[in-house]
């Protein structure tokens, strides 16, 4: 599994917890959608920031995924936020309740 795959299949579930779990999507929904894509942008930048952080220090060998901890690594930290923001957007459009 590659980096951006585990960060697509993240972007993918926050997407679904937001739009289907009991009293997070009635908050959720609730919010402007200004609010709403902040909270999920910083959402997505933490799970980015949490599959970099595991690989760099050396758990990212268990879940098949790594990452250079230098310059390569930094550029393909944008690459992960990258595959899990379309990942949740591509998701929010399809499953959205209307």
């Amino acid at each position: 599994m590659t980096v951006e795959t585990l960060a697509g299949g993240a972007g993918l579930v926050l997407s679904l917890l937001a739009s289907y779990i009991p009293g997070w999507d009635k908050f959720y929904g609730a919010l402007e959608p200004i609010y709403k894509r902040i909270i999920m942008a910083f959402l997505l930048v933490v799970v980015s920031v949490g599959i970099f952080g595991l690989s760099c220090a050396g758990l990212g060998d268990q879940l098949g995924a790594t990452v250079v901890c230098d310059y390569e690594g930094g550029v393909q930290l944008f690459r992960i936020f990258l595959a899990a923001l379309v990942a949740n957007q591509t998701t929010y459009a399809i499953s959205k309740k209307e």
